[in-house]
């Protein structure tokens, strides 16, 4: 009994399992692991919270985004009236398009970028509404911790994945 007493303790550690801890050298232990993915997932939800919160929105806000719908459709019918034009009065349309040849080309360039411009400003504003509403969602339906901007926490301690760099620049910045 002694022999196999010695060589489980050997294998096992007094109180210590060797081979398991010899093993998360090689592979992390999957429940920890999974701990520290939540606490992750958890802190940037939080920080997405705090990031995206926005107070409800006036008349005013709403009024210039019903104003904002308004030129997509209006170029989109307008294209298709053209066509509908060229169809039914092809002189009227002609003498029209014999107009429009004769703008000059850096007025074409400046609409163009007028134009440009004022879609990708409603595409990076619609994309930044988006995600504000998709952080919303998640932080009521997520489980754990609430996740309020009151509540959020703010990096004081050590962070969670150990960079030396980042915290010496945050005790820097305090």
């Amino acid at each position: 009994m002694g022999l196999i007493e010695q060589v489980f303790s050997l294998v096992f550690g007094s109180g210590r399992n060797v081979v398991r801890d010899t093993v998360e050298v090689f592979r992390p232990n999957a429940e920890a692991q999974a701990v520290r993915d939540h606490d992750r997932y958890s802190a940037s939800l939080a920080q997405f919270t705090a990031e995206f919160h926005t107070p409800q929105r006036g008349w005013f806000d709403r009024l210039m985004d019903a104003l904002n719908r308004v030129p997509r459709p209006a170029m989109a019918l307008g294209t298709l009236g053209l066509f509908i034009a060229a169809m039914v009065d092809p002189v009227w349309f002609s003498e029209r398009m014999q107009g429009l040849a004769l703008v000059p080309e850096p007025l074409w360039w400046l609409l163009g970028a007028i134009v440009s411009f004022y879609f990708g400003a409603r595409h990076q504003a619609k994309g930044q509404e988006f995600q504000r509403s998709l952080v919303d969602h998640m932080a009521r339906t997520a489980p754990g911790p609430s996740l309020t901007p009151e509540s959020t926490p703010t990096p004081q301690g050590p962070l969670p994945d150990g960079n030396a760099a980042l915290e010496d620049w945050m005790r820097q910045r305090r």
